[in-house]
C-alpha cells in the first residue's frame, strides 16, 4: 500500500517517543533507510492506494517523497553524532519527532486529496515546531513560537482557498470526486472567480510555508535556532511539500485556461522573494541566517520557472532537485562548524580550510553551487529559466532576474571568503578538531550527488519530471 509510506515512520516515530536515546538513533537510521527504499520500490515498481480517493502518485508528488526521503536517509546517521556531540535529555523527542516529520512531509507527498493534503502540511507544523525548540533557548523559544503562529495563519488562509476551489465545482455537474486528478479532469467547467480567488489564497497560504516574500518570516528566525539536521530537513525537505501544494492548483489553473492569472501572480512573488534574499543575503553577520534567506531566494526562483513555464518549467524542476541536495548539505556542514567554533557568526569561523578541511571543502563547494555558479546544477536550471522568459517574451523578468541573482552571488562570495581567509584569533588558532566520518560524510554524499545530476539524469527521474511537467504545457530538456 501507499499508505506505508508515511504509516512507517509515523508508528515508529510514536514509539521512538518513550525510547531509550541509543534505541531511538537505531530507530531513526534503520527507518530512514527502511523509507528510502521503500520509496524506491513505489517509485520504479508502482503500488496501490488502500484508499485511492485520498492518495495516489502523482508524479510531483513522488519526485517530492523521493527527494525527502533521500534527504532525510542522508541526515539520520549526521542527526545521530550531532546529538553525541550535543547531548539534551530530550534525544527521544528529537528523534522521535524527526521520524514524525518524515511521515508528515511523506503524507503530503501522497495526498490526492486537497483536505488530506491540507491536513499533512498542518501536520508537518506540529511534527516540526518541537525540533527548534529542542535546546530549550529563550531565543529558540521565541523562533518556535512565530513558526507555529505565522505558519498556521498560513495554513489557515490556504485551506480557505481549498474552499473557494470546491465552491467552484457547482456548475461541473454532479458526483465528482474532490481530487486533484479529477479536478483537473473538469478544469474547463470550473467557475473562473471562485478558482481565481481560491488560488489567491493558497498562494498566500502556502507560500508562507514555502518561504516566498513577504510571507517569509519565521524562515530566518527557526532555521538559525533549529538544529542542524533538522534545518536540513525543513529547507531541503518541507519547502518543497508546501510548493507541491502550489504547483497542484497552479495546474488546475492553466487547464482551467487561467493559467495566465496564477503565473504572473507566482512571477512577481517569485521576483519579490529574490529581492528581499538578496538584500538581506549581502553583509549577513550569521551564517546559517545567510542560508535560510537563500532558501527563500531558491523558492522565489522556483516559482518564477513555474511561472514562466516551457522550457522554465524543466528549470524549476531542476532547481527544486538541486536545491534540496545542496541547501540540505550545507546545513549539515552548519552544524560541524557552529559545535567547532561554538558561534554562528561569520567573523567568528576564520580560517576554515586549517581548522576543518574536509567540511570547508563540503560547505565551499556547496556554497558555490546555492550560489548558482557553474558547474553545478543550480546554473543550470537558472539558465534554462533565463532563456524561457526570453522565449516568452519576458525580456524585464529576464534581466530583473540576473541582477538579482548577482546581489545574491555577491553576499555568498563575500560570507564565504570570510569564512575562509579571515584573521582567525589566537583562541581559533588553538582549535584541532577531529572531523569524525559522520560529519563530513553525509554532506558530502548530498554534495556529490547534486554533481552527479549535473552530469547525469537517470530515465527513470528524468520521466517523472517530464511526466510533471507536461500537463502545463512544459518542455523537457534533452
Amino acid at each position: 500500500m501507499l499508505e506505508y509510506i508515511f504509516l512507517l515512520p509515523v508508528c515508529v516515530g510514536l514509539v521512538t517517543l518513550i525510547l531509550p536515546p541509543i534505541l531511538g538513533r537505531i530507530a531513526l537510521v534503520s527507518t530512514g533507510v527502511l523509507h528510502l527504499l521503500l520509496s524506491l520500490r513505489l517509485w520504479l515498481d508502482g503500488g496501490q492506494a488502500y484508499f485511492p480517493e485520498f492518495f495516489g502518485k502523482a508524479h510531483p508528488g513522488m519526485l517530492v517523497l523521493l527527494l525527502s526521503s533521500f534527504v532525510f536517509a542522508w541526515t539520520a546517521p549526521y542527526a545521530v553524532s550531532y546529538m553525541r556531540q550535543r547531548p539534551t535529555k530530550y534525544e527521544a523527542v528529537f528523534s522521535g519527532c524527526m521520524l514524525l516529520f518524515l511521515g508528515t512531509m511523506s503524507m503530503a507527498a501522497l495526498a490526492e486529496h486537497p483536505v488530506v493534503f491540507w491536513i499533512a502540511i498542518e501536520a508537518t507544523t506540529l511534527a516540526s515546531a518541537p525540533l527548534i525548540f529542542i535546546h530549550r533557548s529563550k531565543q529558540a523559544l521565541e523562533a518556535t513560537w512565530k513558526y507555529v503562529l505565522i505558519c498556521s495563519v498560513g495554513i489557515a488562509l490556504a485551506l480557505l482557498g481549498l474552499f473557494f476551489i470546491t465552491f467552484s465545482m457547482e456548475g461541473a455537474g454532479p458526483d465528482i470526486p474532490l481530487s486533484f486528478s479529477s479536478l483537473n479532469k473538469v478544469a474547463p467547467l470550473l467557475n473562473p472567480l471562485w478558482l481565481k480567488t481560491g488560488f489567491i489564497f493558497v498562494l498566500i497560504g502556502f507560500g508562507t510555508k514555502m518561504g516566498l516574500a513577504p510571507m517569509h518570516t519565521w524562515l530566518p528566525d527557526a532555521h538559525s535556532e533549529a538544529p542542524s539536521p533538522a534545518s536540513a530537513l525543513l529547507s531541503g525537505a518541507l519547502l518543497n511539500c508546501a510548493f507541491l501544494g502550489i504547483y497542484q492548483v497552479h495546474t488546475l489553473m492553466v487547464l482551467a485556461g487561467l493559467g495566465a492569472f496564477s503565473s504572473n501572480l507566482l512571477i512577481g512573488f517569485g521576483l519579490f522573494s529574490l529581492l528581499v534574499a538578496g538584500v538581506f543575503i549581502l553583509n549577513q553577520p550569521d551564517y546559517k541566517r545567510m542560508l535560510a534567506y537563500s532558501s527563500i531566494e531558491n523558492m522565489g526562483i522556483i516559482a518564477i520557472g513555474t511561472g514562466i513555464g516551457g522550457l522554465g518549467l524543466f528549470g524549476a524542476m531542476l532547481h527544486l532537485i538541486h536545491h534540496s541536495l545542496l541547501k540540505s548539505s550545507l546545513f549539515l556542514s552548519a552544524g560541524t562548524i557552529m559545535r567547532t567554533y561554538g558561534s554562528k557568526l561569520i567573523s567568528q569561523c576564520a580560517n576554515m580550510p586549517r581548522v576543518l578541511p574536509k567540511t570547508f571543502c563540503c560547505y565551499f563547494a556547496a556554497c558555490l553551487g546555492i550560489a548558482g555558479l557553474p558547474p553545478f546544477g543550480l546554473f543550470i536550471s537558472e539558465v534554462l529559466i533565463l532563456f524561457a522568459a526570453f522565449q516568452r517574451g519576458l525580456p524585464v523578468v529576464g534581466l530583473l532576474f540576473v541582477i538579482l541573482l548577482i546581489l545574491v552571488i555577491a553576499g555568498f562570495a563575500q560570507g564565504a571568503l570570510r569564512m575562509s581567509l579571515g584573521q582567525e584569533s589566537d583562541t581559533q588558532a588553538a582549535l584541532r578538531p577531529r572531523e569524525k566520518v559522520l560529519q563530513f560524510l553525509p554532506p558530502l554524499a548530498l554534495l556529490l550527488s547534486s554533481l552527479v545530476l549535473c552530469l547525469w539524469i537517470p530515465e527513470p527521474l528524468r520521466q517523472v519530471i517530464n511526466d510533471s511537467i507536461v500537463l502545463l504545457g512544459g518542455v523537457i530538456h534533452g
